[in-house]
C-alpha cells in the first residue's frame, strides 16, 4: 500500500480510509522522553541549593530574608528552590511580589532571572543594589511571607499553598525536612501537578525543533530555496503564517506546516491550520484552475492518530501531501518540491 503522496490524488480520494490507515502506521510517538535543553537543573546540583537554604533557615525554623538573599547572591540555585516550595512558575512568583512590595517584578524579568541562574546555577550573582538584587529582595520577602503563613480555606476551593509542605506555615516545613513526605502524600501531590510539567513546556519547541530540523535537512540537501519563519511573524497574504515558504514570500509555490503532538485535542486545531491554508491557496480560483500553492503537512506524534476525521481533512486539505518523521526522506521526490531542486 502506498503513502497518499506517493500516488495521483483522485486515487487518495477514492480509498480514502486505506490511506488514512497508511499514514497512522507510519506515526510515531516519544511522549517518554524529552530533551534536557539549555538550563536543565541535574539534581545533585538542585540538592546542593536544597542543602543551602535548609542551612541557611535552621532547618526551615526560621525565615530571614537577609540571610536567604546572601545565600542566593553566593548560590543562585537556592533561588530555584525557593519557588519550587511555593509551587509557582516565574511569572506567578512576580505578580505576587509586585503585589505585596513597593518593588514592581516584571514577569518577563522573572522568566529571564530564572533561566539565567538555571543557566549557571553555581555562579555567584553580583548584586550592588541594582534592579536586579531589588527584584530578588522583593521575590524572597513574598517567598517567606507566604511559606510562613498557614494556607487560607474556602469552601468548594483549593489554595496554591494547601500543599503536604506549606499548609501549615513553618509547622509543616519542618517535620519534612526532617523526616521526608509519605509517599501517598507525594504521588498525590504529583497527580494533581502532572510530573515534569514545567520542563516539559519549557522545552516544548525543542520538541517541534526535531521535526523542523529535519525538514530544513532535507530542503538543504536537495538546494532548495527556502523561508523559515519565525514565531507570530507576520507574512504578507498569510494571515497566520506557516513555517516553510518555497521559495519565499514574495511568490509562494510551496508551503510547510511541521507540526507534533501528543494530544488528539491539539491536533484538531492544528489539522484546522492546515485546512486554512487548503482554502487560502484554492481563494477565488474558478473552477479546473489548480491551487496557488502547494500545502504540505509534516506531523509526529500520537495525538494524530487518534481521530481518524482529524487525518481525513488533513489528507485532503493537502492533496495527500502528508509526511511523518518516518518518510520525511520522501519530502522532495514526492511533492513540487522537486521543482527546485538544484542538487
Amino acid at each position: 500500500m502506498p503513502f497518499p503522496f506517493e500516488v495521483p490524488f483522485e486515487q487518495v480520494q477514492n480509498n480514502l480510509d486505506a490511506f488514512i490507515d497508511k499514514v497512522f502506521s507510519a506515526l510515531s510517538s516519544d511522549f517518554l522522553t524529552m530533551p534536557k535543553g539549555k538550563g536543565f537543573v541535574e539534581y545533585p546540583v538542585f540538592e546542593k541549593g536544597y542543602e543551602e537554604l535548609k542551612r541557611v533557615t535552621r532547618g526551615f525554623r526560621q525565615l530571614d530574608v537577609e540571610e536567604i538573599v546572601e545565600t542566593i547572591a553566593r548560590v543562585p540555585i537556592v533561588l530555584v528552590v525557593l519557588r519550587s516550595m511555593l509551587g509557582f512558575t516565574p511569572p506567578e512568583w512576580a505578580y505576587a511580589a509586585t503585589a505585596q512590595s513597593s518593588v514592581e517584578v516584571p514577569q518577563n524579568a522573572a522568566r529571564t532571572l530564572d533561566r539565567n541562574v538555571r543557566l549557571s546555577p553555581l555562579r555567584p550573582i553580583r548584586q550592588n543594589g541594582n534592579v536586579t538584587a531589588q527584584r530578588i529582595r522583593a521575590l524572597v520577602e513574598t517567598a517567606c511571607s507566604l511559606l510562613s503563613e498557614a494556607a487560607p480555606h474556602a469552601p468548594g476551593m483549593i489554595h496554591r499553598l494547601d500543599k503536604a509542605d506549606t499548609r501549615n506555615g513553618l509547622a509543616s516545613l519542618q517535620p519534612l525536612a526532617d523526616l521526608g513526605v509519605p509517599y501517598a502524600m507525594l504521588l498525590y501531590e504529583r497527580f494533581l501537578g502532572r510530573p515534569f510539567a514545567g520542563h516539559r513546556d519549557s522545552v516544548s519547541e525543542l520538541v517541534g525543533d526535531v521535526l523542523e530540523t529535519a525538514i530544513e535537512t532535507a530542503l538543504s540537501a536537495a538546494g532548495i530555496s527556502f523561508r523559515k519563519t519565525k514565531r507570530a511573524e507576520r507574512i504578507n497574504g498569510f494571515d497566520q503564517a506557516p513555517d516553510f515558504i518555497i521559495p519565499d514570500e514574495f511568490n509562494p509555490q510551496v508551503v510547510i506546516e511541521a507540526k507534533i503532538t501528543e494530544d488528539d485535542g491539539t491536533a484538531r486545531d492544528k489539522v484546522t491550520r492546515v485546512q486554512h491554508l487548503g482554502e487560502l491557496s484554492i481563494r477565488d480560483l474558478m473552477p479546473g484552475e489548480p491551487p496557488r500553492f502547494e500545502v504540505i503537512a509534516c506531523i509526529a506524534g500520537r495525538g494524530f492518530k487518534v481521530r481518524r476525521e482529524d487525518m481525513k481533512k488533513l489528507i485532503l486539505s493537502t492533496r495527500g501531501k502528508v509526511f511523518t518523521l518516518a518518510n520525511i526522506d520522501r519530502l522532495v521526490a514526492c511533492s513540487r518540491l522537486s521543482e527546485f531542486k538544484t542538487r
